[in-house]
């Protein structure tokens, strides 16, 4: 298969092995990539050394950037009182509680963020099927499960990151757009690799962090020193 121009010119501009290099040095290669007609998003990627099929091995939470990821998030909120109240003044798409989880069920699936207060479950649980599979689920280790929900709802309209391993082990984020500044992308990049490095699971022994790399939505992957 045939590399495009773009590729060709990329390549000639990534480092000539995969190496890691300082996240300074790669957040510069990666802006020095010919721009597109978009603002491309830009992803870290990293590689843990951990058993995915450990329950005590998963790693999962979310987290606010010091730069935001350049993008407001839709938000659903189960809330009844002033807990519903609060979501709609924090910017909430939709909230509600028996009329919201009828259009769930429906297969209403616009948003990216369900949140719920911890009194909403009881409804919220038999929607698993449908919000499980696209990540949506609310729960209490993400944060999206809280009587905090002003702040929450705030933070994930600024663009707050959630996050879990994939079944390899990897885990992927978003840490803002190809336009940002070199150091917010290297402030963003840094806080987010810090803070997985904090969670790692006492039963893991050896290299937690096996590889970080950073990539845009049409770019390659720079490798990243830790």
């Amino acid at each position: 298969m045939s590399l495009s121009k773009r590729m060709r010119a990329m390549l000639a501009l990534k480092p000539k092995t995969d190496d890691p290099i300082p996240l300074a040095d790669a957040v510069g290669i990666l802006k020095s990539f010919p721009a597109t007609k978009f603002d491309q998003t830009v992803e870290v990627h990293m590689r843990l050394g951990i058993d995915p099929k450990q329950a005590d091995q998963i790693i999962r939470g979310s987290l606010v950037l010091p730069h935001g990821i350049g993008k407001s998030k839709r938000v659903v909120v189960f809330a009844k009182g002033n807990l519903a109240e609060d979501a709609k003044a924090a910017g909430a798409e939709a909230v509600g509680g028996d009329d919201l989880a009828k259009r769930i069920k429906e297969g209403w699936t616009d948003f990216d963020v369900c949140i719920a207060a911890p009194d909403m479950m009881g409804l919220v649980g038999p929607l698993g099927k449908v919000l499980g599979p696209r990540g949506l689920m609310p729960s209490p280790r993400a944060g999206t499960v809280t009587a905090d929900i002003s702040k929450t709802v705030g933070e994930y309209k600024a663009g707050k990151v959630e996050f879990r391993n994939d079944p390899t082990g990897i885990v992927h984020a978003v840490v803002g757009k190809a336009s940002f500044d070199p150091s917010q992308l290297v402030a963003n990049v840094r806080a987010f690799v810090d803070h997985i490095q904090s969670l790692q699971p006492s039963s893991v022994r050896g290299q937690f962090v096996r590889s970080v790399s950073i990539s845009a939505t049409m770019t390659p992957g720079i490798m990243v020193a830790g």
